[in-house]
């Protein structure tokens, strides 16, 4: 049913529960993960701190998959996120979107909160919202 499953993460609470559902779901259906970190290029912090950021908190998403045997690949990139997530999704053959309904607190929750919103109007595959 599921080859490809697409995780946009941002280290949030929200994300980390839809991290879960996608190994759970990758683990019964013998699939993959891919999980994509965008360096939102409206933020006002500096790129290697965002940067360093995006890599732990996708090496924690492989390092949690791993203990479920499932195989994640990991995407960072730098970038508006309702633009890029659409377009690695189709680059990736994604056959399902799971992302967390909310973001990150404060400023950056204004920036990332309607990211799953903008996905789930402009992405093609199916999208399972996590809250």
């Amino acid at each position: 049913m599921f080859k490809t499953i697409l995780v946009p993460t941002d280290g949030s609470e929200y994300a980390g529960r839809a991290e879960d559902i996608a190994i759970s779901m990758a683990n019964k259906y013998n699939a993959r993960i891919v999980g994509v970190y965008v360096i939102d290029e409206k933020l006002i912090y500096p790129y290697d701190v965002l940067e360093d950021e995006g890599k732990t908190i996708l090496k924690k998403l492989s390092e949690k998959a791993k203990k479920e045997d499932v195989v994640v690949d990991e995407i960072l990139v730098f970038g508006d996120p309702r633009k890029d997530i659409p377009t690695i999704t189709r680059r990736m053959e994604a056959d399902i979107v799971v992302i967390g309904t909310h973001g990150k607190k404060g400023l950056e929750k204004l920036i990332l909160g309607s990211v799953a919103e903008s996905i789930l109007k402009s992405v093609e595959a199916p999208v399972m919202l996590v809250k």
